[in-house]
């Protein structure tokens, strides 16, 4: 972010009338940069660029007063960046290399009828938990939990995986000197291009589908969120705010507990009477074969 002083760049157009402006817009281009502002900071045009060369890295850029004396409008945004990676230790069953042969061998040679003769309900299960728990230790290795930072986008598909896999390549020779400049910035370009259209058609089809597939559509709006919502300020019974974290999980469980605790008071039958009443013979209308037949 800087004042670089060229009035005369449109950056909507891309194009600029002096000279010197455009070998700054075309230095732009040459380091794969992208202007966020897109408000005039100074008597209507745009001094003030803020310039990035990541996609979503800068938010929430908003052009509001002076500061001061000065006589340029003052930028303020959000710079993301990207929290350490916790160390996820937690390990799961890796289903992919189970050894059902194995597994079926040491279940199988246990005599059940023999072993579970004469045993409660209880006693039996604890006994058949033991022998398959121990079976699954001895077949079914364990794998490390891979974290939510681990897993590839959904719009991430094969092809578009090939030609991120060769931006780095060339990115690599980029700096061995094997490729120039320009055809690094090309290679960048397509995949950048190509990202974008991938991600507006995952859009599209998940608000098409939105209806059919609520799943798939929160949760591509939750991966979105960068930080989780917490739990606002609650009221307790006296009207205070509970602001501590312990003592709203304790106000949460005591409203919860209400539903199983909470005796119904006495309610009278709203059943509706039933009045039983007597028809006579005469309050039923007849109808005679003649009648019909004259009708």
């Amino acid at each position: 972010m800087g004042d670089f002083t060229h009035p005369d760049i449109s950056c909507e157009d891309h194009i600029a009338r002096k000279a010197q402006c455009r070998r700054f817009l075309q230095s732009i281009n040459d380091n794969i940069l992208m202007q966020v502002v897109q408000a005039p900071t100074r008597k209507g045009a745009l001094l003030d660029p803020v310039l990035t060369n990541k996609e979503g890295l800068v938010e929430d850029v908003k052009v509001g007063s002076r500061l001061g004396c000065s006589d340029h409008e003052m930028v303020e945004f959000r710079i993301l960046r990207e929290g350490s990676r916790a160390i996820s230790r937690i390990k799961t069953l890796d289903l992919r290399r189970v050894t059902f042969a194995l597994f079926k061998e040491l279940l199988g040679g246990i005599p059940w009828a023999r072993a579970l003769e004469g045993r409660e309900v209880q006693e039996s299960w604890s006994l058949f938990k033991h022998h398959f728990l121990h079976a699954q230790e001895r077949c079914n290795p364990l794998r490390k939990k891979s974290s939510k930072g681990d897993r590839r986008p959904a719009w991430l598909y094969k092809e578009l995986l090939a030609e991120l896999r060769w931006k780095r390549k060339v990115h690599g020779m980029w700096k061995e000197g094997q490729v120039t400049w320009e055809e690094h910035r090309n290679v960048v370009r397509a995949y950048r291009d190509a990202t974008r259209i991938a991600k507006a058609h995952l859009e599209l089809k998940l608000a098409r589908d939105v209806r059919n597939n609520k799943k798939s559509f929160l949760n591509y709006i939750s991966s979105k969120r960068k930080a989780r919502d917490n739990v606002g300020r609650l009221l307790n019974e006296v009207g205070v705010l509970v602001i501590e974290d312990a003592e709203k999980a304790e106000l949460l469980n005591a409203c919860f507990a209400t539903v199983f605790s909470t005796k119904a008071g006495p309610q009278e039958s709203q059943a509706p009477e039933v009045r039983e009443e007597a028809y006579r013979e005469d309050d039923f209308l007849l109808v005679e074969e003649d009648c019909v037949r004259d009708r």
